[in-house]
């Protein structure tokens, strides 16, 4: 029995709520279960250096959580002077998560930065900060399109990601933080609306698991993934 008291396929409650933010160009507040993440996206008419004068654009992520997000109170990390490895390790995959949905050429010589911030965090902060980006990043765009500075096709794909893991020897879908802390294995799947695979991170936090038990946890993720993006659908529409 999970601690949560889900069956092994089944996600935490999830819910997305749009809009959530007054001066974002896009913004949404995802749950999954008790892990809450505010999501908001920034348009900017610039990018980096490196880009300048290439005729095509830029998306970024940064992600921080809030000091009280978790059980014991976190320092910020303004405060200890730069971001930890874990944080730089986060946002980096939630900004190749999304670029690998958007044509950077269509987007134009700007930026658009997505800024994941978590509230509570009880497991899956980066999955949940993946998902809400996506829905971000998209009402960003059409914030662009309704004033004629894109036109379609910026936005190829969504993509959404989950975790799975072995918790006492099963494969189960999502796990929270009782099932994270505790599992035998536990793996990040990043993957886009056709299917495509963005990136998947596994660890072994005991012995070794075996080829059999990795796809069980591939077959979680489609099924954990696949409702997502039906959320993601809903949500946009």
């Amino acid at each position: 029995m999970r601690p949560s008291n889900r069956q092994a396929d089944e996600l935490r409650r999830v819910s997305i709520e749009r809009a959530v933010s007054l001066h974002a160009e896009g913004s949404c507040l995802i749950k999954f279960g008790n892990t809450h993440v505010l999501c908001t996206a920034t348009l900017e008419e610039r990018v980096p250096p490196w880009l300048k004068g290439q005729g095509r654009g830029w998306v970024t992520a940064e992600y921080s959580m809030l000091p009280r997000a978790t059980l014991e109170r976190t320092r910020r990390e303004v405060t200890r002077g730069s971001p930890s490895g874990r944080t730089h390790e986060i946002q980096r995959l939630i900004g190749r998560a999304l670029r690998a949905v958007v044509d950077l050429e269509k987007l134009g010589e700007r930026q658009i930065t997505i800024d994941c911030d978590v509230i509570q965090a009880d497991g899956g902060t980066r999955t949940a900060s993946i998902t809400g980006a996506w829905v971000a990043l998209s009402d960003c765009i059409g914030w662009m399109k309704v004033r004629d500075m894109v036109k379609d096709g910026v936005l190829t794909d969504q993509v959404a990601a989950i975790s799975c893991g072995l918790y006492k020897g099963t494969p189960v879908l999502d796990l929270d933080y009782a099932e994270d802390s505790n599992a035998d294995a536990d793996a990040n799947f990043v993957m886009t609306g056709n299917g495509g695979i963005v990136e998947i991170q596994g660890t072994a936090e005991t012995s070794p698991f075996s080829h059999e038990n990795f796809e069980a946890l591939m077959g979680l993720a489609q099924k954990g993934i696949g409702e997502l993006l039906q959320l993601q659908k809903l949500t946009i529409s």
